[in-house]
This record gives C-alpha cells, sequence and structure tokens, in this order.
C-alpha cells in the first residue's frame, strides 16, 4: 500500500511544475497506525478499569489523584498542537531566530500561575475554572465567562483537526477525509468513555512520540548537511542568528520586548486561566504537585521551542544546498517542513511515519483537551447548577454524552473549515481573541476586591469587542495588502487561500513591505500585545464601571477569591520599612480577632472601619471549616 508524494531530491527552480513522486511506504502506516491503536488502548484501559464505579470526579478530574510529572507532560502537550510543530519550523526557516527569544516569557509565563492562580483555583475545590467566578461575582457571570469559552474552544478545535490533515493531503496524497474521520473518532472514543485520566496519559504518551518525532529530523537532516556546527555557521553566514532586538515599538512583530514581555500575557492566558489547564491542575493529589507541574512545564517548553528552531536552521542550511523545486517553494509555509521531512527521511521507512506520528500526536493531544474540558464546563456550569441532585451515575453517563456530542461536532466543524477558505483566518484567530479578555475578567476579580458583577460583565465585553476589532481589522488589512513579501531567505512563496495558507498567516503575521498609519498602524499591532491589550481593556473597564455603580458596597466577598497583591508586596520591602506603616497594627489586630472569635470566618470575612476590610486566604489545601485563616489588611476605596 502507497501514496504518491513528492520526494524526489530538489531541483533549482524552473518554470516546470510537474510532481515528481515517491511513495508513503507501508512501515510509515504501520508506525503511524501503531499512534492511533496504542493511544485508543490507553484510552479504553483507564475507561474499562473500574467501569461501574467511576463519578463524576474520577471522570472529570482523574479523582485529584495525579502526580506531578503526568500532568506537566499533559500540560505541554495540550498546547503543543500540529499548527506550532509545523509553524515554529517555518517560522525560524524564514525569519530567522528571533522568535527564539519567546522562550524568555516563559518563565514568568509559568511562575505566575504556580504560585497566583494555581494556589486560589485549588483552595476552593472547585471543578470548573469558571465556577471561580460565581464564588467571586455572580452565576451571570459564570455563565457569560463559560458561553465565552465554548465559543473560543468550538471554534478552534475543528481547525486543530483539518489543518495538518489538509497539509499532509497537499504534500504526501495522504487521503484528508479518512485522517480527519479517524482522528476525531478515535479522540472522541477514549476522551469520553476514559475521562480526564485517559487523556492525561495518552497525552503522556503522545508527547514522547512528539519528541521522537521531530529529534529524528532533527539528527538525520543534521547529518546530511554536515552536523549542527556547518548548521550554525551556514545560518550565522546568512544573518539568520538573531541578535537582542530592543525597539520598544509593539507595532513592530518581533521584537525582545515583544517576545519576552508580550508573550508573557499569552502564557498566562493559556497556563493561567483556562480550563484545560486549570483542569490538569485541580487533578493532581496536592496543591504541591500542582505547582510542581508547573514548574516542570519549563524545562519541557524551552526543549520544544528548541527542537523547532533547530528544524528550522536544518532546513534552511539543507535547501541552501539542495535548492527547493518549484512546487515546494510555492507552497504555504506550514508546507515547508514536511517536504523538508520527506525530502531528508524518504530513503529511511518508518521515519516518515513517525514524523506524521508526532505531526497527529499534537492534533489528538490538543483536541483531547477541548473535548474534556468542554464536557466539564458544559457539565459543571451549565447543567448541574441547574439540576443539582443529578446522581452520581446519571452525571457521569450525561458527561460521557456531551463529550461524544463535542467529538461530533467537532467534525462537523472540521467540514465547514473545508469550505471557510479565505474567512477561515478569522476563525483560527478567535481562540487568540478570547483568551486576552478571559484573562483579564479573572485578574479583575483576583486582584480588586472592589470589582463587582456589573463591571466583570461590562468589562469583559469591552473587551471581546476590542479583541474582534483589532483582529478581525488586521485579517481585513492583510487580506487588502495581497501578497505577503519575501522571507529572509530571498524564496517566494504564494498565498493561496487555503486552510494552511492562512493558518500561518494568523500564526506568523508577515512583517508589513512599508509602515503603516492611522488606523491601519493600530491594526499592525504585534499579535504577540493582544492578550496583554485585551486583558487589560477588561480591568480598566470593568474596574470604571465598578466605581461607578458603588462596587461592593453592600455585597460579600468571599475572601478565599481574592489575591492580596498589596500585602505580598508589601512583604518584599526591609523589615525596618514594614515597621512604620500604619496598616501594619490594624492588621494584627483583625488577626488576633479571628483566632478569638472563628465563628466570624463562616461569614467569609471580618470587618473593619468604613473604607477597612480584612481579606482570609486559608494557608493550604481546600477551604473547609475550622482551618484558621491567615488574615491580610486589605485597603479599599469604597
Amino acid at each position: 500500500m502507497s501514496v504518491g508524494v513528492s520526494t524526489a531530491t530538489p531541483l533549482p527552480p524552473t518554470s516546470d511544475t510537474s510532481v515528481v513522486t515517491s511513495t508513503f511506504s507501508l512501515v510509515d502506516y504501520v508506525v503511524f497506525g501503531l499512534l492511533l491503536v496504542l493511544s485508543l488502548a490507553i484510552g479504553l484501559y483507564h475507561a474499562y478499569r473500574g467501569w461501574g464505579r467511576h463519578s463524576i470526579g474520577q471522570l472529570l478530574l482523574a479523582d485529584r489523584k495525579m502526580g506531578c510529572l503526568p500532568v506537566a507532560l499533559s500540560l505541554l502537550a495540550t498546547f503543543q498542537s500540529a499548527v506550532a510543530i509545523l509553524g515554529v519550523p517555518s517560522e525560524i526557516y524564514r525569519f530567522g531566530t528571533q522568535y527564539w527569544f519567546l522562550g524568555c516569557c516563559y518563565f514568568l509565563g509559568l511562575l505566575i500561575p504556580a504560585h497566583v492562580f494555581i494556589p486560589v483555583f485549588y483552595r476552593l475545590h472547585i471543578t470548573s475554572a469558571y465556577e471561580y467566578l460565581e464564588l467571586r461575582f455572580n452565576k451571570a457571570v459564570r455563565v457569560c465567562g463559560t458561553v465565552t469559552f465554548i465559543f473560543q474552544m468550538v471554534i478552534y478545535m475543528g481547525v486543530v483537526l483539518y489543518a495538518p490533515s489538509l497539509a499532509l493531503n497537499a504534500v504526501t496524497g495522504f487521503d484528508l477525509w479518512l485522517s480527519v474521520l479517524t482522528l476525531g473518532i478515535v479522540c472522541t472514543i477514549y476522551t469520553a468513555l476514559g475521562g480526564l485520566k485517559a487523556v492525561i496519559w495518552t497525552d503522556v504518551f503522545q508527547t514522547v512520540v512528539m519528541f521522537l518525532g521531530q529529534l529524528a529530523v532533527i539528527i538525520v537532516g543534521s547529518a546530511k548537511v554536515g552536523g549542527l556546527g556547518h548548521v550554525w555557521e551556514v545560518a550565522s553566514q546568512h544573518g539568520f542568528i538573531s541578535g537582542i532586538e530592543l525597539d520598544p515599538d509593539p507595532f513592530v512583530r518581533h521584537t525582545f520586548w515583544t517576545l519576552a514581555f508580550g508573550g508573557v500575557f499569552m502564557m498566562l492566558s493559556l497556563y493561567g486561566v483556562n480550563q484545560a489547564q486549570v483542569q490538569r491542575y485541580l487533578s493532581s493529589r496536592t496543591e504541591k504537585a500542582a505547582v510542581l507541574s508547573c514548574y516542570a512545564v519549563f524545562p519541557c517548553q524551552q526543549v520544544a521551542l528548541s527542537m523547532g528552531c533547530l528544524i528550522g536552521l536544518v532546513m534552511f542550511t539543507y535547501y541552501q544546498e539542495y535548492p527547493m523545486s518549484t512546487q515546494q517553494s510555492q507552497a504555504a509555509p506550514d508546507q515547508f517542513v514536511l517536504y523538508f521531512v520527506m525530502d531528508v527521511l524518504r530513503d529511511l521507512p518508518g521515519l516518515p511515519g513517525l514524523f506524521v506520528a508526532c505531526l497527529f500526536s499534537g492534533s489528538l493531544s490538543t483536541i483531547s483537551s477541548a473535548f474534556n474540558s468542554l464536557a466539564t464546563v458544559t457539565m459543571e456550569d451549565l447543567i448541574r447548577p441547574w439540576f443539582p441532585h443529578f446522581s452520581e451515575v446519571r452525571a457521569t453517563m450525561l458527561s460521557r454524552i456531551i463529550a461524544f456530542g463535542y467529538g461530533l461536532l467537532c467534525l462537523g466543524m472540521a467540514y465547514i473549515s473545508s469550505q471557510m477558505g479565505p474567512v477561515l483566518q478569522a476563525a483560527i484567530s478567535i481562540f487568540g481573541m478570547v483568551g486576552g479578555p478571559l484573562l483579564g475578567l479573572f485578574c479583575l476579580g483576583m486582584f480588586f476586591p472592589c470589582a463587582n458583577p456589573p463591571g466583570a460583565i461590562v468589562g469583559l465585553l469591552a473587551g471581546l469587542i476590542m479583541a474582534f476589532w483589532i483582529g478581525i481589522g488586521s485579517i481585513v488589512t492583510s487580506m487588502g495588502s495581497g501578497r505577503a513579501p519575501p522571507p529572509h531567505n530571498g524564496s517566494s512563496f504564494s498565498l493561496s487561500s487555503n486552510l494552511t495558507a492562512v493558518t500561518m498567516a494568523t500564526l506568523m503575521p508577515s512583517t508589513a513591505a512599508s509602515k503603516p498609519t492611522g488606523l491601519q498602524q493600530f491594526y499592525s499591532l504585534s499579535y504577540l500585545w493582544y492578550s496583554a491589550h485585551n486583558s487589560t481593556t477588561v480591568i480598566v473597564v470593568g474596574l470604571a464601571v465598578s466605581l461607578l455603580s458603588g462596587g461592593m458596597r453592600g455585597r460579600t466577598v468571599d475572601p478565599r477569591t481574592i489575591y492580596p497583591v498589596l500585602p505580598k508586596l508589601l512583604a518584599l520591602l526591609p523589615l525596618s520599612c514594614q515597621k512604620r506603616l500604619p496598616c501594619r497594627a490594624r492588621s494584627q489586630d483583625l488577626s488576633l480577632e479571628a483566632a478569638m472569635f472563628p465563628e466570624k470566618m463562616s461569614n467569609g470575612m471580618l470587618r473593619g472601619s468604613r473604607d477597612q476590610e480584612a481579606i482570609t486566604l486559608p494557608e493550604e489545601g481546600p477551604a473547609q471549616p475550622g482551618i484558621s485563616p491567615t488574615f491580610i489588611l486589605q485597603e479599599t476605596s469604597l
């Protein structure tokens, strides 16, 4: 069994666009098939282990008994999608190593969730991240956040399934809808039946496959061009090893500040408040294990980024020695990696199949996380609040049905994606557009005790409007410009209207040929600042509306939902300075009052003067009656 592919040794560009074909061997199909079989087997094992005794907690949160290592690898796999596996090497091949500085944002982007978001979520003992919004604000804010997340993920998951299948079909002739249906069905079965534990353990297996596939390409590719030392030398000669670009202009696509600090907000929207990640934190057996899993993601992310960048440099060196054929040079950017893989691995049966398995491992891990998180928020945020007396058996069965339903919806979205053409770029961008406002909503509630429900809802709407205005305006502007500029290495590519072209155009927007002005410049804001800009909009508008509507006067704030930013910052001051602070004595008085009158803790807070209130945070573990809190003075203006 074989499929025609374009894998002949690349020829110098000519006007001849004929396709020279080779084969995708039986061994490659076997390797790819093993990925699907083993993924399904892992999922079914966890589904039938204890079948009939599964509770809703076991299905949605793996019974809160997962260790830090599998959770860390699952956190990595969730957003290490096939689009990223194809996109990062293509970015490096076209523009050089500037993108590598994105790794600088990983430190703060994972440190902040570990010490801010995880403690708050874990101690509340919640299942869905959006339960927090009801505890902090009210049920209306919770529903708004849930609906926004569902909209984000439903649009995105069909694209994640369809995009790599289309790219693979364009390069190898691998049947498009066979791969879409196979992946969708396999993923739906093990996610719906096995729950979060099955998803996490298949993520672990798929992460290993992703690393092996990329490592094989780096080893074989670098060996064919004379080693990694030669790769670095060639890249340096052509100006591809980028220095630190300190231009503070936020309209420049990639600078050190954009990547290192704008990327922090992007990381926070993914690893701080996204339900797919929060659910994994909450599945950890202890809060410490959840924090350690977040720490463990940091080196894994650095390795994944470095491997993608190395593939891009090896690919650049290879095509300097063996120029692309006309067909390859005119392909969409995200197809470059697949052409390169088929070129360098064609004489090694099984390795092309390993990279295809690597590619689809990225898709499987992302899609299964989407199914599971969507089933969780639908069940916990939209169904159980209205039907609280569901038995465990009925709730478990309904959760599985919901997961199956989202699987079918994903296949439907994949078909819609195939019909969208250029409009699809907007669909892909929605994932990034919505992440920032959701981050702003959680930050508004967690860091600003005076924020109230009307402020939260209006702020979220303002953030979404701003996000879609800038995002869609940028897309329309880039489409109107017609053709992207030639990449750094001088080769050109056509901007076709298919999915693969717009996928990369969205993830790696091209630099404008001439500096825009006015509103056009506003639309040229670097995509890495989107989350920062949109989340800030939510906070500013939310605070303004809260102040105008009376803040939290007359309402009770659950102290467990507040992260005490001011006391944490004051604690960094020298002890001599802390002793001079007027709030110190009052804080000690409140702590004493808490110790003497623990029954006041059940009311949610201890009241101080008219302009002061004490906020409580338990030291560790989920909040339970009888646990002594640490009382911290929080100044407010309301």
